[in-house]
């Protein structure tokens, strides 16, 4: 499966936090030709569209909706390398689909490396009200451009696993149209692809792969835009063990992204094996970062209990990404893993503190 795709790293962008910057001059550089601008951030930063290929079935895609999910960013500028390195993969794909693809559709979020936009808004929640620039760019672009599909690009924290075990690398939705999740055939076309996708990859992405939950949520876009009649697939990227830079969840991504659009291609909206969807097992909650197991706290009484820790995502001022361990739950933890777990059994909780706080930096060792 791997051979068959040549997946290579786009080497201009090595790491996670992309600036806006950063991007908009290499779009410029290398796809003049192909990107044009389709609107502004709350800030006033340039939002572009890169389209490529000229077919009939048209398909829009955006990534960094919320500015701190890079990893759909880096698989598309992944993808572009691929194809210019081996143009055999894009020819026939691109002369069946036109793809547009708004890269980085929350810059000023994705400038501070920050979920909402710059007026704290949830862009992905923003559907009906319309309070953001961003929304506003992107249901214009949809909602008038003949869209056969939509790809919504997201990333998923890392305490999701398929099965209490395997982390989920990568999960995917059909969004429900309705507060009954009914089955539509609009879902039964995003289905399609996801399954697609799904036989595609899970012999070389074994139980990482689920998919998310599909509640209704009737501000979001992707059921919205599902609700407007436009099949719609969320991707999320999440977790893959000891790479909390996400290369390999990178990796994979630009993989389904690949596979994503040659299903599009193939299927030109038939529902075919669309149950398979119902074999991808549902993200299931279950892990965090890091659990300290068995801590005997520095109380005058005895108090033995578990603490979780999970990683925030902080940029610094250098505009480099560091993860900063804060405490997030404690108590008797034992329904859930870590994906590090430490045994603190007949060990000192060492900390000018009696006891970690929540919400606090991890400023205690346990010796």
């Amino acid at each position: 499966m791997t051979n068959s795709f040549p997946y290579a790293q786009n080497q201009s962008f090595p790491d996670r936090y992309i600036s806006p910057e950063k991007l908009f001059s290499y779009l410029q550089d290398n796809f003049s030709d192909y990107i044009k601008e389709v609107g502004k951030s709350s800030l006033g930063k340039p939002i572009y569209m890169l389209t490529l290929g000229n077919g009939n079935l048209k398909v829009a895609a955006w990534s960094q909706m919320h500015g701190n999910e890079s990893t759909a960013t880096l698989a598309m500028l992944d993808l572009l390398s691929i194809f210019e390195k081996h143009p055999e993969l894009s020819e026939k794909l691109l002369g069946l689909i036109q793809l547009d693809f708004i890269f980085m559709l929350n810059p000023d979020g994705s400038e501070a490396w920050t979920r909402r936009n710059a007026y704290d808004i949830d862009i992905n929640r923003d559907f009906i009200r319309n309070s953001s620039n961003e929304v506003r760019v992107l249901k214009s672009i949809v909602l008038n451009g003949g869209y056969s599909y939509l790809l919504n690009l997201h990333d998923q924290r890392t305490i999701f696993t398929t099965d209490g075990v395997h982390p989920a690398t990568l999960s995917f939705l059909s969004p429900s149209e309705n507060l009954e999740r009914d089955l539509t055939e609009n879902r039964k076309k995003s289905m399609a692809v996801i399954a697609a996708i799904y036989m595609q990859m899970k012999q070389i992405l074994p139980n990482r792969i689920a998919k998310y939950t599909d509640e209704f949520y009737p501000t979001s876009t992707g059921d919205n835009f599902m609700k407007a009649g436009i099949p719609s697939i969320l991707f999320e990227g999440g977790f893959y063990e000891n790479d909390l830079d996400r290369k390999k969840t990178r990796e994979y991504y630009t993989h389904a992204l690949y596979f994503a659009l040659k299903a599009i291609s193939v299927l030109k909206g038939d529902t075919l094996s669309y149950e398979t969807y119902f074999d991808i097992p549902q993200n299931r909650e279950t892990h965090f970062d890091l659990i300290y197991r068995n801590v005997k706290l520095n109380t005058e009484f005895e108090c033995i209990m578990d603490i979780a820790v999970q990683y925030r995502e902080i940029l610094d001022e250098n505009k480099n990404l560091t993860y900063q361990p804060y405490v997030i739950e404690v108590g008797d933890l034992n329904h859930k893993k870590g994906w590090t777990e430490i045994d603190c059994t007949d060990k000192k909780f060492v900390s000018v503190k009696k006891f970690p706080k929540l919400d606090s930096f991890v400023d205690f060792s346990v010796e």
